[in-house]
């Protein structure tokens, strides 16, 4: 089976197999035959019935050996080489779902995928999911964007407060300074493995998906604002999806102190 295109081999497959489903289909039927004549003696039944099925099961078991050798794509240079991204990126397109690619992740809102090409599957945050058709994961995507996304924007907002205050802090500015968020995320993820396990594109997402919560207020009375200054256009910002499919750039954050 050679195709360039995993969407392509797989349907063909499937109607193969389908295809040798019915063959041993066929072949059960004609021994179920065989099973009931012996069932109540029919001992012409079952002779007549015999060659019948034995042919059928013999074409039965050529059918599957035929399925199972037609399959020859090569999976580890359709991984390796980008030939997965590509055709997931090209059939969310014709199917209306905006995504992108961004650092090795695909980003779709709300969801970030990564390719895992050494086992054949991919990590839906953090979610390991073996189908990799590239219709199904597409469908999957698109499931994703109807539900609620699930975040805990308060949690979230005060954690990015504590990291904020600890790199005013150090570096000794002013309160109430902008700050850039790849400092922030530094400090959230100065555990190790911690930047492993939560990624620049993560961070981002939750950045977005906070600034759409509404909520910009601490415990304390402090307010949150992502400022867009020139370090948008600088080295070193954080993109993701907004759920409209448009890249969203973030770099400066920045807490106001309550009015006294």
């Amino acid at each position: 089976m050679e195709s360039t295109s995993l969407e392509e081999a797989l349907a063909q497959f499937e109607r193969d197999a389908a295809a040798a489903a019915k063959t041993l289909a066929a072949a059960t039927r004609e021994v179920k035959k065989l099973e009931a004549a012996a069932a109540v003696g029919d001992l012409r039944a079952l002779r007549s019935g015999a060659d019948a099925s034995a042919r059928l099961s013999e074409h039965a078991m050529q059918a599957v050996r035929e399925l199972c050798a037609s399959w020859q794509f090569d999976e580890a240079a359709y991984f390796d080489e980008g030939g997965f991204t590509k055709e997931v990126l090209a059939l969310a397109a014709e199917e209306g779902l905006r995504a992108f690619e961004s650092d090795e992740r695909l980003l779709s809102y709300p969801a970030i995928v990564r390719i895992v090409a050494a086992e054949a599957s991919v990590l839906i945050d953090k979610t390991r999911d073996r189908r990799v058709r590239p219709s199904v994961l597409v469908r999957t995507l698109k499931a994703l964007q109807q539900r609620p996304p699930r975040f805990k924007a308060e949690a979230f907002l005060e954690s990015l407060a504590n990291a904020y205050d600890l790199v005013v802090g150090t570096a000794g500015r002013r309160p109430e300074s902008t700050e850039k968020l790849l400092d922030i995320y530094m400090v959230l993820t100065l555990m190790p493995g911690a930047a492993r396990d939560y990624t620049k594109q993560e961070f981002a997402r939750d950045l977005y998906l906070l600034d759409q919560s509404g909520v910009v207020t601490t415990k304390a009375g402090r307010k949150l604002s992502l400022p867009a200054s020139a370090l948008t256009r600088g080295a070193g910002v954080l993109t993701t999806v907004t759920r409209n499919g448009q890249a969203k750039v973030y770099a400066g954050i920045r807490f106001a102190e309550p009015l006294r």
